[in-house]
């Protein structure tokens, strides 16, 4: 009788994984070549090293920052209440948020800039006639202008996000509140929201960090954000290439902050929720 085989003893051999070793290679050959490029390339890294941490440029990445999370604030603020408006029984409500929506996020955000910063050009004067008048253009200046515009758009797709939070909450837990005694108000607030939070915060914090890139498209209109101090220093000694190494550095170390904050919300808004969950 042939001797029985003893599966505990036999060696484990793992599966060779030819393809991630080819992707491997492939990754580090394309990564040394870039580095090498660059490297060799006719940029003087010294220039970048010496504007790195300029005043002209760090003052444009506060700009750059605060503006960054007041357009957000905005964006939050007008996108929860045309979530709410969205979700209303109420159809001239509904119909308002489907609008607003529609138009902001079909409009480029370049052509938004420039409209509300030569406002001026179709409303010379505002306010109320007779009562309280300022003229256009001292009021909308580079800032404002950078304001209304990133606010409006974000405004837009934050209320898509935060409405389909709104829908992947159970449809029980609205009749629970309502069960519950809670008005709509309250139940939103207490209920359905911080539930919802789970599945917002993921594409919020993509959207802010988009939003944090798209600061740089003000420039245009004179905002003085650190692509626009880049350009500054650029005009006058003509290191072009190794001034915007400049703003590519900071910009990568706003996002990878902003990153690593998104990753704690979603974990602090997906325990519970499989892998999600704090470990």
């Amino acid at each position: 009788m042939a001797e029985e085989l003893d599966i505990a003893r036999l060696r484990h051999v793992r599966r060779p994984h030819y393809g991630r070793i080819a992707a491997i290679v492939a990754i580090l050959f394309l990564a040394f070549l870039l580095v090498r490029a660059f490297a060799h390339g006719k940029i003087d890294w010294a220039t970048t090293w010496e504007f790195l941490f300029w005043p002209t440029i760090l003052w444009g990445l506060f700009n750059t920052v605060w503006m960054s999370f007041v357009c957000m604030a905005v964006g939050i603020a007008i996108g929860l209440a045309c979530a709410v408006a969205h979700a209303s029984a109420n159809p001239v409500l509904k119909g308002a948020a489907i609008f607003y929506a529609w138009f902001f996020r079909g409009a480029p955000v370049i052509l938004q800039l420039l409209i509300w910063f030569n406002l001026a050009l179709v409303f010379p004067i505002i306010g109320i006639p007779g009562l309280i008048e300022f003229k256009t253009v001292v009021i909308i200046t580079p800032a404002v202008a950078t304001i209304l515009s990133l606010g409006l758009n974000e405004g837009a797709y934050v209320s898509e996000i935060i409405r389909s939070g709104m829908l992947g909450v159970d449809r029980g837990q609205y009749e629970a509140a309502k069960a519950m005694g809670m008005t709509n108000g309250t139940a939103l607030r207490r209920i359905i929201l911080p539930q919802a939070m789970r599945i917002v915060v993921p594409p919020l914090g993509n959207e802010f960090i988009g939003l944090v890139k798209m600061t740089a498209l003000a420039s245009i209109i004179g905002f003085g954000d650190i692509v626009r101090s880049a350009q500054d220093i650029y005009y006058s000694n003509a290191k072009v290439i190794e001034l915007l190494m400049v703003p590519t550095f900071w910009f990568l170390v706003v996002v990878t902050v902003l990153t690593l904050g998104q990753r704690a919300l979603e974990r602090r808004f997906g325990r519970g929720f499989g892998t999600g969950g704090a470990r």
